[in-house]
């Protein structure tokens, strides 16, 4: 997949084509700081609190329309093979994927969508579903790890929180909020880039 050109297997991609980038935020500290954060105000820095209690964890799965910018994200408890499976029953059961020719699903080597287990019952439920599975370690390459470096940026720093259903909220709510203002990625990484920073790794025998 050459997101950068485009294509598939060096053939262009058509109009009835779509690509999904999706993983999990898995793991999700819930922080109930001793004191109130205080924002910043004029003239005067933010303070926040080094004292907290932990509230448990949750985990936000998402998927990324790459050329549309929309995203599609369920929080739960826990990542696993039946959060992804609702995950992405909830995309591609509507359209335009439903009829679409092709949805690539841009994924990692994560226990819930690994290369040995998904692509099977996944395209066994979608024939038009395409499971692309990025190399070992090169997840920093899926473009929903973008959008999850933004949620963290803007909406989950500093945390703050006081139990795990309003972080909740706090998620959705910006998903939402995204989805009425983001435009696409414009990607600018391609094959030839990644190969030579490959070819600089292998001559530093990294």
């Amino acid at each position: 997949m050459d997101l950068y050109h485009r294509q598939w297997q060096g053939f262009p991609l058509g109009e009835q084509d779509y690509v999904i980038a999706a993983d999990e935020k898995s793991g999700l500290q819930v922080l109930e700081r001793r004191h109130l954060t205080v924002a910043p105000q004029p003239g005067q820095a933010g303070l926040l609190e080094f004292e907290y209690k932990r509230q448990g964890t949750i985990a936000y799965l998402a998927a990324l329309d790459v050329f549309r910018a929309k995203v599609f994200g369920q929080v739960g408890d826990t990542t696993g093979i039946a959060p992804f499976g609702q995950l992405v029953d909830e995309v591609m059961q509507q359209e335009p994927y439903a009829s679409a020719r092709r949805v690539f699903w841009i994924l990692d080597n994560g226990s819930s969508h690994h290369p040995h287990t998904s692509p099977t019952p996944l395209q066994a439920a979608y024939p038009n579903l395409v499971a692309v599975h990025l190399p070992t370690h090169a997840s920093w390459l899926n473009q929903i790890e973008i959008y999850f470096s933004i949620l963290q940026r803007k909406a989950l720093t500093p945390m703050d929180m006081a139990d795990r259903e309003v972080v909740k909220v706090r998620i959705l709510e910006f998903q939402e909020y995204y989805n009425q203002c983001a435009k696409p990625f414009n990607w600018k990484f391609g094959r030839d880039e990644l190969n030579a920073w490959l070819k600089k790794l292998k001559s530093k025998n990294l």
